[in-house]
């Protein structure tokens, strides 16, 4: 029987109660105060004196400078270092906007009206993820906790049919002292985008679902959803609320047969690191030809039209973008490594030739949503995870061709040498 440690869960409602214009979709440029579920932000906390504590929010995604905020203010409230803090979202593309995520998702500016109803909502967001990451350290008891690995068979590679796709569910369980669930952890690699523009409601989409569904299943328990590389995943079939129901009642079926298996058993030894490899742009453009494309009434012109705006103020154009890359290791059990943005599947499929897949959990979306991280191999394709959907997310450029082994050499100083298979496997 595995070793007892202290854990912890809590979740909020973060539905607001007043309209506002949601994330994911360009086109979707009215507020709205609808609601298909309610969106929630749900805290799991590990350890005695050096705890960890993973937040899940239900959002398309979110600021490092949110991050930032509610890791500081753990810190300073409840004494958790910076790295062991990590804030992951769902991706839903129906929640509330958050101030800075994505800011020219639109290509028009934000109504004065509008913007207000965000930065109301980013407010609120960040002191309550505050509140649930300290209501959970509260909340800490003594429970067994165990790694199982399932699969979802939902997600399709959107760029082509036979492209790469990561299927595999991975899960961590809580369990009290009489062997009562009390907290499960899952992540699976798909896009939240069962919905389309024309869906201007609020939904947690197939990941609320499938958390409502665990929830409904064991009452009195936390399920904590969180996202893999799915930049190039979407769900199938779509689009429509019972689609999305019944993708989430895929993940909460294999949960269900995961918790009749016994899991392997995992220690609070939890190591962690964070690091900020530089992700070099590609070649920037000159003024003159930002101020040329800002002619074209379209999304590469309004994006060319704000930075060509930025440098008349004096503003500097970055060459590089500083990008968190965050790994937590339970003893020789489990690594886990967090990516931030939409990452797509090549890196998943990369990632299990180099570490023991059995013992590897990959994680994106996850401290800041900078836009899509492709691989080398997109990056050559082009297309719009290749870095066409760079002028929603208002950086200068996509990123250069470095852009895959920055990234890998970042996870290959936050997961220990230990996870590591022989060079002859990949």
């Amino acid at each position: 029987m595995s070793e007892l440690v202290l854990a912890g869960v809590a979740e909020v409602d973060m539905t607001p109660d007043y309209p506002v214009r949601l994330s994911g979709y360009g086109a979707r440029r009215e507020e709205t105060s609808k609601v298909k579920s309610p969106l929630y932000a749900r805290a799991l906390a590990i350890g005695a004196e050096q705890p960890v504590v993973m937040l899940a929010l239900e959002n398309t995604g979110v600021t490092e400078s949110m991050t930032e905020f509610v890791a500081r203010e753990l810190g300073r409230k409840a004494g958790v270092s910076r790295e062991r803090i990590v804030l992951c979202y769902t991706h839903t593309h129906n929640a509330p906007m958050l101030s800075g995520a994505a800011p020219m998702l639109f290509s028009t500016d934000i109504p004065a009206a509008h913007q207000r109803h965000i930065d109301r909502y980013t407010e609120e967001v960040s002191e309550r993820l505050v509140e649930v990451g300290l209501q959970a350290l509260s909340n800490r008891e003594p429970a067994r906790l165990s790694y199982s690995e399932g699969h979802a068979g939902f997600a399709v590679n959107r760029r082509a049919q036979i492209g790469p796709v990561d299927h595999v569910m991975p899960m961590i369980r809580a369990e009290d002292a009489d062997g009562n669930l009390s907290a499960v952890w899952v992540s699976y690699a798909c896009h939240c985008t069962t919905f389309g523009p024309a869906d201007n409601f609020m939904c947690g989409d197939w990941a609320g679902f499938a958390a409502e569904s665990i929830r409904r299943n064991h009452p009195g328990a936390v399920a904590l959803v969180t996202i893999g590389c799915a930049a190039n995943a979407n769900p199938f079939p779509r689009t429509g609320l019972s689609f999305s129901r019944r993708h989430g009642g895929d993940i909460a079926r294999e949960v269900e047969r995961l918790l009749t298996i016994p899991g392997r058993p995992l220690s609070e030894r939890i190591r962690c690191r964070l690091v900020h490899p530089s992700l070099p742009y590609d070649a920037l453009p000159s003024r003159e030809a930002w101020r040329e494309t800002a002619m074209e009434q379209d999304p590469a012109g309004y994006h060319a039209s704000q930075w060509v705006a930025r440098m008349d103020r004096g503003e500097d154009v970055p060459e590089a973008l500083s990008y968190p890359v965050q790994g937590w290791s339970f003893g020789n059990d489990l690594a886990i490594v967090f990516l931030a943005g939409e990452v797509v599947a090549d890196y998943a499929c990369r990632l299990r030739r180099m570490y023991d897949p059995a013992r590897l959990w990959i994680g994106a979306y996850a401290n800041d949503f900078p836009g899509y991280i492709p691989s080398r191999r997109i990056w050559k394709e082009g297309g719009y995870e290749a870095g066409d959907a760079t002028v929603y997310f208002g950086l200068p450029n996509r990123f250069s061709s470095e852009v895959e082994e920055r990234v890998i050499a970042g996870v290959q100083r936050v997961i220990p040498e230990t996870y590591r298979r022989p060079p002859d496997n990949y």
